[in-house]
């Protein structure tokens, strides 16, 4: 990814707002300056003082930049940011209990969903679909992407779907995904969408025989593999 001269272009006049896009892009995918700072193999300190105007954002650094954030150089002058790259690095899967559900960094992968301003100011999280649990709605190998609830402080919403973690007695546990559903008497239930007669049973929000269950974060967004 290349970014050459502009004719005409003035980095002083755009300077503050190249570095305040540079700060919001950072930000929109859940990056620290440590981070950012680490994978171009600079301090942090020099790091923060290029977000801070203290030295020039090169044009050289702006295509490095732009590769590490996924995005295009002239997202930084322009503010315009269509995509956010989001890491895959975990499955959800009913039935299946485990100590983690979560994977090896090296087994993680991205994917690029709308830049929605909504969600702009909070972490989003990746995670791929296994078994018949939400087949409905959501085939083997899909990836869905959540909010944190705890983050973004959200009451939860009777129609929406949820990541939803239940941990049994002896401490395994199992990640899936939800609907949320009210019955007649105003009662909240985790229903599946699946045609795997295993899985059409609704989970009470409080969890039953010794479970704990837990809504771990709202899905915004979905992404499927073409076959």
């Amino acid at each position: 990814m290349t970014f050459s001269v502009i004719q005409g272009f003035d980095g002083n006049r755009y300077k503050s707002p190249m570095t305040e896009q540079l700060k919001k892009i950072r930000k929109s995918r859940g990056l620290s300056q440590s981070d950012v700072a680490n994978a171009l193999g600079i301090d942090v300190a020099n790091y923060n003082r290029l977000e801070n105007q203290k030295v020039e954002l090169t044009l050289s650094r702006m295509n490095q930049l732009a590769d590490l954030l996924h995005c295009e150089p002239g997202d930084f002058i322009t503010g315009i940011s269509k995509t956010r790259m989001i890491h895959v690095r975990a499955h959800v899967e009913a039935g299946v209990y485990s100590e983690s559900y979560e994977w090896e960094e090296g087994s993680w992968y991205d994917v690029a969903v709308p830049d929605d301003p909504q969600y702009r100011n909070y972490n989003l999280y990746g995670a791929e679909t296994r078994g018949p649990s939400m087949n409905k709605r959501y085939p083997e190998g899909t990836v869905v992407v959540f909010t944190d609830t705890i983050e973004t402080e959200q009451d939860i919403e009777v129609g929406k779907r949820y990541i939803v973690e239940r941990e049994r007695a002896d401490g395994l546990r199992e990640a899936t995904i939800k609907t949320l559903i009210q019955d007649e008497a105003g009662n909240l239930w985790l229903m599946p969408e699946s045609t795997d007669p295993r899985h059409q049973q609704p989970i009470e929000i409080g969890g039953a025989n010794g479970d704990t269950v837990r809504i771990v974060g709202r899905v915004v967004y979905s992404v499927q593999r073409e076959d």
